[in-house]
């Protein structure tokens, strides 16, 4: 026994020692992540978008061949060139001048990062009280790097103090996709800092709370903590060589995904192992017994979820599909960590971890008592008013689900805050059609030049249509003479609408109709047909990956717990559970938050973590009910594994809402309202349908659940 003992403090130490060099390493690459995200809408979307296609072809009407990113400066104020010639002048050399600021961080002027030689003018508005100066970034140089910062927000927030500096009076704004870009970034960037920091404070308290030791916590954290750290280090070497796309979204949520779910592991490692504590008197007997009680729920959970993030492969956008092996990057070093790491840790530190409540060598088990067993027996004297009354309650909050506004959100609904970039594109729509500076892009064959420009004119919502212009090669200055690439000419459509806005993205299929009428090889793209195409993408997404999401889970289930009618009760309940929740969304969003409505790719990531997440907390309870349905008969072992397992299931749900319900803490609409529909899932999954309504059921249908597997017969009744 000895010799059995020191062989298992050998492997745990070498075990804990791996994994110290491997933080070690991977620590260095943390800072470093936010690098390689990919935070333009454009390059999300499949090559058979329209609008990818006919990006092809405008670029090809640039002299430089770039990527132009358009940035709108507004100036608010008495600006009238006739009435106020010297405030019109003052902005009118701040625009000529722009160029030749200098960006200190680069010591570089900004002409630099500036696409085209045409010179930057002020255009003031009709009514003489604003005036704008649109300026085209190229997209290539400023999404490189200063000394590790992204350029982008770097160079936006310089022309903001110039502009506050140098047209002091004035009000003024940077707005565009310039602008709005600049403000993600900024968002995205406190990922790194606020959300994870938050995020692990959260997580401690929970854990200092369920444990009400002042030591145990820190082990199932720093496990935590050192998976995300290696899933961080795959995921930044993945992303660099440009083998999965990572987003700011994708970073968020690998954070929360990771830690709680790691989290969720060790809470039900530690919990098995303390029980065990009392059966065993060596440590290293009761945690191997302990493993291999929880080593098939854990993995069977992992598996769900990475079976689900993965058919997130299927998605048209790219951004989808690479939150699919990142997430799964995610949950298996969860997995690794929470089944290498956390038991070598526990088990060099021996019983005492558990100070002042250690547990002892006496065979009892004390999850027998307390209010979980109360719960059972609630559960035991009364499961048909039960399961009925729980599912009524989930389908009435279900029917809620049809409300819920899911066509859309403009880039700047996209913001819990009002930005700079928001108001200032308030500001534009007040003095200037909503969609100046961003205007939809129109690729048409030269002949067909009049006809298109007839054709899209009539439409509602179009403030003007205008072709494309050569420039004077001395003055720079537009020209009469239409600019012709290879027989085509782009064709420029402003709307009176913001150019992001659902009214804009709804006026594309109009555009469409209205040109292919013309001529079917005409493309329509721009910012307004990028966020129509990736709408209807995300779509298309939810037909395709739903179902499939739901038939892998309904196999996986099926398999570990051998039985048909059990893997789709339990595949029943979590669907229901998720569909009232969206309806909680629906009337919380709406009437509470006082969102627009949510993204349209918001159901399907829904969907993804509240099923996968979801099933988790069955799965670690209809395992302990199988296990001890072989012993005690089904009935019996539903009630028993509802309170031997109440506890930790109901910690580990508390742990997952706490870490997603963080990601309200960041300015972003999406990410608030993925965070609180998950927490809110999550919760609603661990206390009533777990706790109640699937017990319930179980005791009401008997043995008769494990159908078709022997165990349906092989029951004491």
């Amino acid at each position: 026994m000895r010799s059995k003992a020191r062989k298992a403090l050998w492997l745990a130490i070498i075990t804990i020692v791996t994994w110290l060099a491997v933080g070690g390493f991977s620590g260095q690459v943390f800072p470093k992540i936010s690098n390689v995200q990919e935070n333009d809408n454009s390059a999300f979307l499949p090559e058979s978008a329209e609008s990818t296609a006919a990006s092809k072809v405008i670029v090809k009407f640039s002299d430089q061949s770039l990527d132009l990113l358009p940035t709108l400066l507004i100036v608010v104020g008495e600006v009238d060139p006739v009435k106020n010639p010297e405030k019109f002048a003052q902005v009118q050399e701040f625009a000529q001048g722009l160029g030749n600021l200098v960006l200190p961080q680069s010591n570089k002027p900004l002409s630099t990062y500036f696409a085209g030689e045409a010179p930057i003018q002020a255009i003031p508005s009709q009514d003489g009280k604003a005036a704008l100066i649109n300026v085209q970034i190229d997209s290539v140089i400023a999404g490189e790097n200063i000394d590790d910062e992204p350029a982008l927000p770097l160079i936006i927030e310089f022309i903001r103090d110039e502009m506050k500096k140098e047209l002091a009076g004035l009000d003024s704004h940077v707005t565009g996709p310039g602008g709005i870009f600049a403000d993600l970034f900024d968002a995205f960037g406190s990922i790194d800092t606020t959300l994870l920091r938050t995020t692990l404070i959260v997580v401690a308290i929970i854990l200092i709370l369920v444990y009400r030791s002042p030591i145990l916590w820190i082990i199932p954290l720093f496990t935590a903590a050192s998976a995300l750290a290696f899933a961080t280090m795959i995921v930044y070497y993945l992303a660099k060589a440009d083998l999965i796309d990572l987003n700011g979204q994708t970073q968020g949520i690998l954070d929360v995904l990771v830690l709680g779910a790691a989290t969720d592991y060790a809470l039900l490692l530690i919990s098995r192992y303390r029980e065990e504590l009392h059966h065993h008197q060596s440590r290293f007997d009761a945690m191997r017994r302990a493993l291999r009680g929880v080593v098939e729920p854990i993995v069977a959970s992992g598996s769900t979820v990475i079976a689900g993030l993965m058919v997130l492969l299927l998605s048209d956008l790219s951004s989808n599909r690479g939150l699919g092996p990142v997430g799964s990057i995610g949950i298996a070093s969860a997995m690794l960590a929470a089944l290498t790491l956390l038991p070598a840790l526990i088990v060099i530190f021996g019983r005492w971890i558990f100070w002042p409540k250690i547990p002892k060598f006496d065979d009892e088990d004390e999850k027998l008592s307390g209010f979980w067993s109360k719960v059972g027996n609630f559960v035991d004297r009364k499961p048909k008013p039960i399961w009925i009354t729980t599912a009524l309650a989930l389908l009435i909050l279900a029917g809620f689900s049809t409300t819920l506004k899911s066509d859309g959100l403009s880039q700047t609904e996209a913001f819990t805050s009002r930005t700079d970039s928001v108001i200032g594109l308030e500001k534009l729509g007040e003095h200037f059609p909503s969609g100046e500076g961003t205007p939809v892009e129109i690729v048409a064959d030269e002949a067909d030049l009049a006809a298109v420009i007839n054709a899209v004119k009539g439409l509602p919502n179009v403030a003007n249509v205008l072709p494309l212009t050569l420039q004077d090669p001395v003055t720079r200055q537009p020209t009469l003479e239409n600019k012709v690439v290879e027989g085509k000419v782009l064709v420029y459509a402003t709307l009176d609408v913001p150019a992001d806005s659902k009214e804009a993205k709804a006026l594309i299929p109009d555009i469409r109709a209205a040109v292919k009428s013309v001529n079917e090889n005409i493309l329509v793209g721009g910012q307004t047909a990028v966020g129509h195409d990736i709408d209807e993408s995300s779509k298309r997404d939810n037909r395709v990956i739903i179902p499939t999401v739901l038939i892998l889970i309904a196999v996986i289930l099926g398999l570990l717990l051998r039985s048909v009618l059990a893997a789709g009760l339990l595949l029943a309940t979590v669907v229901l559970s998720f569909v009232a929740t969206l309806g909680v969304c629906a009337l919380v969003f709406e009437h509470v938050f006082g969102f627009a409505g949510t993204d349209a790719s918001f159901p399907l990531f829904a969907f993804v973590f509240l099923v996968a997440l979801g099933i988790d907390y069955n799965i670690f309870l209809m395992t302990r009910v199988r296990e001890e349905s072989k012993k005690i008969g089904t009935r019996a072992a539903v009630i028993k594994g509802l309170t031997v397992t109440g506890g930790v299931i109901t910690s580990a749900g508390v742990v997952l809402a706490a870490t997603f319900g963080v990601l309200g803490l960041l300015p972003l609409v999406f990410l608030a309202e993925l965070g609180f529909a998950v927490a809110f899932g999550v919760l609603l999954d661990t206390i009533v349908v777990r706790s109640l309504l699937v017990p319930a059921l179980v005791k009401v249908i008997g043995p008769k659940i494990w159908w078709p597997s022997k165990l349906q017969h092989e029951q004491k009744q």
